[in-house]
């Protein structure tokens, strides 16, 4: 029982999310319509690149990229190639996981060149950089799967619609680090190329594996194909076959909390009462609705949760790739890397949450207008 209590602590949103299934089912009892709602595409596809993502963890994938960051020798040059490779990379194997690569790799090239006084605000900004990088591509972050799978807009279309505040991010990310070493922009930093390097791959036919699965897991997104479920069963049966550990080492907490939340939407939407209310109050006002809710469940709930009442599409998804930035509850990502932190930081959770809120909300008060105006920019 202590086990249980303990892991409830620690995967909060798990706790809220199971609790919230639950409460709902008696809003409205179990059947099989209740399942037919179910989003079991989206889980599929989740289930597929948590899987993968940690193949990559695993076989140091993104090794190169590592190695290639001790290259610079001023902390301004570190910084903004530690950033923009969160930013970037996220928009390909997610906002978390660029994340767990970057600010591990962050901590450790600071520390070693005594300049960890400057590790808070960079991971805040890599924090900035994960939740605005990874709006662009529809895989880039587990609500923007989720909603792009339920819109049926092009690759293209969702692309051309996020890239005025992926664009317009980068631009002030940049900002952000000027004023960061605006005192000396040259400031030197030393590194040790061997600290950093990372262990070897424990197979290089792993990593051309996860590479392939990877490709096929884009594929089956981009293409919408009806027989999403052979990928989901050629990604399982390829780890079970080369690499069978793996699955003790996939995260599935992000799924079944998916997964309740479903349960909970479904639920919701499927009572006339409750459903009526929620139309009343989200239709017109999805952005700022999805961005307050967001701050007590997050943005990946928070969407699944206000998208069956939703009118503008386009509110709720620039507001969900906002709400990140509002706390540290809006978006798991940060969760993750307030976790990371204090793993190496004990004791100093405070000086985290209040470095990024300073950081977050000075981003979040400059960009949060023109998402709303973009919000007037219909999607079909």
């Amino acid at each position: 029982m202590k086990q249980v209590t303990a892991f409830l602590k620690k995967e909060p949103m798990l706790t809220v999310s199971a609790i919230a299934a639950i409460l709902s089912l008696f809003l409205t009892p179990p059947s099989a319509a209740l399942l037919r709602e179910i989003d079991w595409h989206t889980l599929g596809t989740l289930l597929m690149m948590l899987c993968v993502l940690e193949g990559f963890k695993q076989e140091n994938v993104l090794r190169p990229v590592v190695r290639f960051s001790t290259r610079f020798s001023t902390m301004a040059a570190l910084s903004l190639f530690l950033i923009f490779g969160v930013f970037f990379t996220s928009m390909f194997v997610t906002n978390d996981v660029s994340l767990i690569i970057f600010v591990p790799l962050t901590i450790l090239l600071f520390r070693g060149g005594g300049k960890e006084h400057y590790i808070l605000p960079v991971i805040s900004m890599e924090n900035i950089a994960a939740i605005r990088g990874s709006l662009l591509m529809p895989f880039g972050s587990p609500q923007n799967l989720f909603l792009y799978q339920q819109s049926g807009t092009s690759t293209a279309n969702f692309m051309l619609h996020m890239s005025p505040l992926c664009i317009s991010s980068a631009l002030l990310l940049i900002l952000f680090v000027l004023v960061l070493y605006r005192r000396d922009l040259k400031e030197k930093i030393r590194i040790d190329r061997d600290a950093v390097s990372g262990e070897t791959s424990r197979d290089p036919r792993l990593r051309i594996l996860y590479l392939l699965l990877f490709v096929l897991i884009l594929t089956t997104i981009v293409t919408r194909t009806s027989l999403w479920p052979i990928a989901v069963a050629i990604v399982l049966c390829a780890i079970l076959i080369f690499d069978r550990k793996l699955f003790g080492k996939v995260d599935y907490v992000l799924l079944f909390t998916f997964l309740c939340f479903f349960i909970f939407s479904s639920s919701v939407a499927a009572n006339p009462a409750i459903s009526a209310f929620l139309h009343r109050t989200v239709t017109g006002h999805e952005y700022v609705s999805v961005i307050l809710l967001s701050q007590v469940i997050s943005n990946v709930p928070a969407s699944i949760v206000l998208y069956p009442f939703t009118e503008n599409f386009a509110g709720l998804i620039y507001g969900a790739d906002t709400a990140g930035l509002c706390s540290l509850i809006g978006s798991l990502a940060s969760v993750i890397n307030y976790r990371i932190y204090v793993r190496e930081y004990p004791g100093r959770g405070g000086a985290f949450i209040r470095t990024f809120t300073l950081v977050s909300w000075a981003f979040f008060i400059i960009v949060a207008v023109p998402g709303y105006l973009l919000c007037a920019w219909p999607f079909f």
